[in-house]
């Protein structure tokens, strides 16, 4: 077997992306979609109708919503799994709101015959994302928490009860290499994998049933290196290379006993964690803006 056949053996694998042919050579078990990826997805030739259908529609946020669910609801019908669909970045230190555009979506997809069991709505891992998450997993409708960078921020999203959370590797390692002035990390020294490998640990010795979701990959070696992680959501580029790698994947995380528990995080102790972590704090702001500019690119592009 390849690298990607050994490592759907240990890991359930996420395809990265909203292009059909991508998720059809690959076959992964859930998909996911962030603006960007539809923004990108939205100039691909198979979804020109589509985007022909959304600019149709006159109402620009409306037509959003509508490519977004449209595009997640081709997605439902190559993977078995799981499809996430992300809400508005701009929305991320809102927490009404992010439930009121949560509950929206759901029942856009309702209307196009996709259950909210195939859906997993992504919210922005602040402390009102996290309150977000905490008011629609109790309706039965499931989240993933994104933009995680620190521990704090996963054990937030876990004790709120949220379905999945997806810690990213390659952004919190591009910030460590131009604070420190290096070209690259030994893989086990990538601090990208270091936090997830924390959070995988964290999240097994104290009972925490949160999916962990390793994202933002860079290289195929940081995927490899987190292999036995409950799930890893990876570019078809990366994908290709597993595929095209036919040396033997050794499995790094397992699951491991419930041996500890700990109190619950308060909002002050949540916002002091990311205050004091300074790669967390940018990089979580930084990607709430880069979601928000793709919006923007996508509201101009259905413009016209």
């Amino acid at each position: 077997m390849n690298a990607l056949e050994q490592l759907k053996q240990m890991t359930v694998v996420v395809a990265d992306t909203g292009d059909l042919d991508a998720i059809r050579q690959y076959q992964p078990q859930d998909c996911t979609t962030n603006p960007s990826l539809i923004l990108k997805a939205a100039s691909l030739s198979g979804y020109a109708h589509l985007l022909q259908e959304a600019r149709a529609m006159g109402d620009v946020e409306a037509a959003i919503d509508f490519l977004t669910v449209r595009i997640g609801t081709e997605l439902t019908k190559l993977v078995p799994g799981y499809v996430s669909t992300e809400v508005d970045a701009r929305l991320s230190f809102d927490a009404d709101a992010m439930v009121t555009k949560a509950r929206h979506l759901i029942d856009l997809y309702a209307q196009h015959g996709v259950g909210k069991e195939r859906i997993l709505i992504k919210l922005a891992t602040t402390w009102e994302g996290v309150q977000a998450a905490r008011v629609l997993e109790a309706e039965g409708i499931h989240c993933n928490l994104t933009l995680v960078f620190n521990l704090a921020q996963a054990i937030a999203a876990a004790q709120a009860g949220a379905y999945l959370l997806s810690p990213f590797v390659g952004r919190i390692t591009d910030w460590y290499k131009k604070a420190e002035g290096k070209d690259s990390y030994p893989v086990d020294e990538d601090p990208g994998v270091k936090s997830v490998r924390e959070i995988y640990h964290h999240f097994k010795s104290h009972g925490y049933e949160t999916i962990v979701m390793g994202a933002s990959f860079r290289s195929a070696e940081q995927v490899k290196a987190l292999a036995g992680c409950d799930r890893l959501t990876v570019s078809p580029q990366l994908l290709g290379e597993l595929a095209a790698d036919e040396g033997t994947l050794t499995r790094v995380l397992n699951p491991e006993p419930a041996t500890q528990t700990e109190s619950a995080l308060s909002e002050a102790d949540f916002r002091w964690a990311l205050a004091s972590d300074p790669m967390a704090n940018e990089k979580l702001a930084e990607g709430i803006r880069g979601f928000h500019a793709d919006t923007e690119k996508l509201r101009a592009l259905l413009r016209g």
